[in-house]
């Protein structure tokens, strides 16, 4: 068998088990009716609704090559999580241009994600078309794990809903931001302005500075 052939087929099947792993769910997932609309109907979220001050949850998603990423990996760093429902929509591709920008005016110890429910292959197409590559853009499609840890999955949808998490660098949450309606963006300002409070530029130590300017001692 060609080697394209065999190359085909595995696509194939890769994408068989991925759209049966992503029409199943975990079972018995809380229900949140009147937090988030899209245009002028409330959406219901799945899963648990996590508030600032809570431990993050460890979660595992996949990359672009389908390696298992959790949460863990990024222990002892701050980590901002952009979650989209597509990539494919006008906002979400906004949004996560303008993290992506960001990054280069960050600290190292700051890791950025996105997130969302496309599957790996279309994160892929989209990072490599608009030039995404500092950002890093991960997919819940597998398991749904991210979205019903963090409450986001949008009942009947099969999508994460848009929000915003902060976590510093002591593993808890510092900063939440549900989306009041999936079509409009979210604070961009806000959020960065609590990356910036979480951590700030260390002063200049000035201890072993002279700043003896005293008539004796310039004479000497």
């Amino acid at each position: 068998m060609k080697l394209s052939t065999l190359l085909m087929l595995f696509t194939v099947n890769t994408v068989f088990y991925l759209t049966a792993q992503a029409n199943t769910l975990p079972e018995n997932l809380s229900e949140s009716p009147n937090l988030v609309k899209a245009g002028e109907k409330y959406v219901t979220l799945l899963g648990t609704q996590v508030n600032v001050g809570d431990i993050a949850p460890n979660f595992k998603v996949v990359d672009s090559s389908f390696s298992p990423i959790q949460l863990s990996k990024f222990n002892n760093q701050i980590v901002l999580i952009s979650v989209v429902p597509s990539l494919d929509t006008g906002v979400c591709s906004l949004q996560t241009k303008r993290f992506n920008d960001e990054v280069a005016n960050l600290p190292d110890n700051i890791v950025m994600l996105t997130i969302s429910n496309d599957l790996p292959f279309a994160q892929k197409r989209f990072c490599k078309a608009e030039n995404i590559d500092k950002i890093k853009v991960l997919s819940d499609s597998v398991w749904r794990d991210f979205g019903s840890k963090y409450g986001l999955l949008i009942k009947d949808m099969g999508l994460l809903t848009r929000a915003i998490f902060i976590i510093d660098n002591q593993g808890k949450i510092a900063y939440k931001e549900l989306v009041a309606n999936i079509s409009q963006h979210p604070d961009y300002d806000m959020a960065l302005a609590t990356i910036t409070a979480l951590n700030p530029v260390e002063p200049l130590d000035v201890s072993n500075t002279d700043t003896d300017n005293s008539p004796e001692k310039q004479l000497n």
